[in-house]
């Protein structure tokens, strides 16, 4: 009986990795992460399309929430067995599911606030500071190259080091009767090599099918010494500009590499004397744990430490645990590095200095780490001119940089380097876990080597493994750029039922900017604010359909409200072409 592969998430998008490999014998989850970014996050929301007490078990290639965040409500749903992964993954997942759940029910706690004014019922979180702490005793620890028996005849699997973060794997699920044994891999995402602190990913075997990662499909990133150098010039001149250099960075991975990296430029005397701050209490649990785990280490930090260097604690590091020391970074006099999380400035700390440094062109703003389309740091790096953070409005005044090079992802070389190294070609290779344009990019990549084989599957899509199936399989077209804003498929009911919140939105914008300008005396403050009000709403417009004019077109064209309006507005709305850069103030 052949498998059958069914692609729950990270379908031509970066985040929500969940895959199904239902052997007759068992059904296997592997990854069950949390969708991120507005324009995708609802999905979490959504009940399984699997019924997790029907799964055999999961295998969780790395803790990041996007491979793991959805555990929680996996448990809650009614999955009772067990959860296998590295013994790092394990104890990362400690915090960073303890982390999540806080956010889970923070932002829960706010947007109730918001219901209870508009007279709607609350809603519960995601899931709660309780639910994530089940997940911990469903957890089994396992190491690099042991070969696991799963619940059902024979299926087993195997951790490979997948050089992305501490305890990342690659993963070999192998299943079938001894004379017609079939080799699944999933690449889950793998390292930037080579990177400091942690190996190289570990080889391709022999595999009938691959699942690869694409975050970076279709790109280059910059050389090591290329991103080192220039890191040291943007310390170097932000400091003579006499401004603060923010890096929004992920708490596991990206965050030590910065350390490794600054306290390198430290001894080799190119830095300016200046304050760094670590400033995110999970960045400071996962540097811990990353204390916890040297048989992870590469040799370079084994060599440092056996120097009785320490590479993640850089000379004027400063750890800022509570809110108010967080709070007194920004009113301390001079220049300082304030690393922070989240690296996508959905959450955290991280909000706090983007709303007092955005403002100011002495300070620099630097990204070190993929930009989820819809997420704040997206529309900063892509150079909006205003954001809105907090409820506040903010112009963005600093220098916006970007070093690929710190990406803990392979780009193009490294994915293909990684996959072209199997001793034999595999039937086919799934390209998940990427953006339309870095989906295919890899696939046509991987295609000019193996004529055919690879393959951009759909959400949902469930494929038979066997070699006849799949290379019957007809590869769907990239997705047309009416289609990528927030999914829907144009003229489609999803479409109109969008239309009609925005119309519903719009309206009451204009009522309340309405009411407000009566009351205003002076008329050309009244003016503005009442175009303020409609660019508010009209804004969210411009953001999800910035790359498609014929998006534009489809959406206004539902919204009457708009008909007939003497303002700035209905004029860009006659050329949708424009209208996502201008209302996003580009």
């Amino acid at each position: 009986m052949s498998a059958d592969l069914t692609f729950h998430g990270a379908t031509r998008t970066v985040t929500g990795s969940a895959y199904v490999l239902d052997t007759g014998a068992a059904r296997v989850l592997v990854d069950c992460g949390m969708y991120q970014g507005p324009k995708m996050e609802e999905r979490n929301r959504q009940p399984f399309a699997y019924e997790p007490a029907g799964l055999s078990a999961v295998l969780l290639t790395h803790a990041h929430i996007d491979h793991s965040g959805l555990l929680p409500r996996l448990l809650r749903d009614g999955f009772r067995g067990r959860i296998y992964a590295h013994a790092a993954t394990v104890d990362l997942c400690a915090v960073l599911l303890a982390d999540s759940a806080h956010i889970q029910e923070m932002t829960q706690e706010w947007a109730n606030r918001k219901r209870a004014r508009r007279g709607l019922e609350p809603l519960p979180p995601i899931y709660t500071a309780a639910d994530a702490a089940a997940v911990l005793e469903h957890l089994t620890p396992v190491q690099y190259g042991e070969s696991i028996d799963l619940p059902g005849a024979g299926v087993s699997a195997t951790f490979r080091d997948a050089g992305h973060i501490l305890g990342s794997a690659f993963i070999e699920v192998v299943h079938g009767p001894h004379e017609r044994r079939e080799r699944v891999v999933f690449s889950g995402d793998l390292g930037n090599s080579p990177v400091p602190i942690l190996n190289d990913p570990q080889p391709l075997g022999e595999a009938d099918y691959v699942l690869i990662e694409s975050t970076y499909g279709h790109r280059f990133h910059e050389d090591t010494r290329a991103k080192e150098d220039l890191l040291a010039e943007i310390v170097t001149s932000t400091v003579r500009r006499g401004g603060n250099l923010i890096i929004p960075s992920f708490s596991v991975g990206r965050t030590q590499e910065l350390l490794y990296t600054l306290d390198g430029l430290q001894r080799a005397g190119k830095l300016p004397s200046v304050p760094i701050f670590l400033d995110s209490p999970m960045s400071i649990s996962a540097t811990e744990v990353f204390r916890k785990h040297p048989e992870c280490y590469d040799q370079e930090l084994r060599a440092k430490i056996e120097r009785g260097e320490d590479p993640l604690a850089p000379a004027n590091l400063r750890i800022t645990r509570s809110a108010d020391e967080s709070r007194a970074i920004n009113v301390a006099a001079g220049s300082s590095v304030i690393v922070s999380a989240n690296g996508m400035c959905t959450a955290g700390r991280i909000l706090h200095h983007l709303k007092q440094n955005l403002w100011r062109p002495e300070s620099t703003i630097l990204f070190v780490g993929f930009q989820g389309e819809g997420t704040l740091g997206r529309s900063i790096r892509d150079g909006v001119k205003n954001v809105t953070i907090m409820g506040d409005r903010v112009s963005v005044r600093a220098r916006i940089e970007s070093i690929g090079g710190f990406s803990a992802h392979a780009d193009q070389g490294g994915l293909t380097r990684w996959l072209f190294a199997a001793p034999r070609r595999p039937e086919r290779v799934f390209v998940v876990h990427g953006e339309v344009k870095s989906a295919f990019g890899l696939s046509d990549a991987i295609g000019k080597k193996w004529a055919g084989a690879g393959y951009v599957p759909q959400f949902r899509q469930t494929v038979k493994l066997d070699a006849a199936s799949v290379r019957a399989l007809e590869q769907a077209p990239a997705v047309a750029a009416a289609e990528k804003v927030r999914g829907y498929k144009a003229h489609t009911s999803e479409m109109e039922q969008q239309a009609r919140a925005l119309e519903a939105q719009l309206a009451e914008f204009l009522s309340a900017a309405q009411k407000w300008a009566a009351e205003e005396p002076d008329a050309d403050s009244a003016a503005s604010g009442s175009l303020a009000a409609v660019r508010d709403v009209l804004g969210r417009v411009g953001r999800m359909a910035c790359e498609s004019s014929t998006a534009c077109k489809d959406v206004l064209r539902h919204v009457p409200a708009l008909q007939g309006k003497k303002l700035e507005e209905q004029r860009l709305a006659d050329d949708p072409g424009k209208l996502g850069e201008r209302l996003v103030g580009k």
